[in-house]
């Protein structure tokens, strides 16, 4: 956050960071409400949070990880989009929300039910916005990236099993850069 903010505000942007755990709701209520009384109105959201822990096998998958992936990559982004609709509608003035999802939401996931699971649910979450909101000029989009070379991803990287196996079949044959 520090890195981006000094980057934003040598070009002359107007910057606020804050850390926020997503899967707790008065933490994104308190944080949004600051967004609006430090910068006046919020036009754009990116609900970008996003955890994926699996699991060895399916069978193995355990309550608590599967409930940990859905508080924050779909609780979070609820909490995220809910607290931005409510500003953007009662403003007046529109807007553009995005939930970034996943390939993994309707390609599947091996051995990572829950993070397509959640990812799915964020995808419907936004068809659902879209419409409702639409009559209030803002707009909600899902983004779903695929295999992106990032911390989360790590342990794929390097395992040549996996890049043989997974990203031989994705059309670039190569890991997607984060830029």
């Amino acid at each position: 956050n520090d890195a981006a903010k000094s980057a934003l505000a040598g070009l002359g942007v107007k910057v606020l960071t804050s850390k926020v755990d997503v899967s707790q709701e008065q933490q994104v209520i308190d944080a949004f409400g600051q967004a609006v009384k430090e910068m006046g109105r919020v036009d754009t959201v990116i609900a970008n949070a996003g955890i994926g822990f699996g699991a060895p096998s399916f069978m193995e998958l355990k309550i608590e990880t599967f409930r940990k992936v859905m508080n924050v990559n779909v609780e979070g982004a609820f909490f995220t989009l809910r607290e931005a609709a409510r500003h953007m509608v009662a403003r007046e003035g529109g807007g553009s929300m995005v939930g970034v999802a996943s390939l993994a939401a309707i390609e599947g996931a091996a051995r990572n039910q829950a993070y397509g699971a959640s990812k799915g649910a964020l995808i419907s979450m936004i068809k659902g916005i879209s419409v409702e909101l639409a009559r209030y000029g803002v707009r909600a989009n899902a983004i779903l990236p695929g295999w992106i070379a990032t911390d989360m991803t790590e342990a794929s990287q390097a395992s040549q099993k996996f890049n043989d196996n997974v990203i031989g079949r994705v059309p670039i044959r190569r890991w997607g850069q984060p830029e």
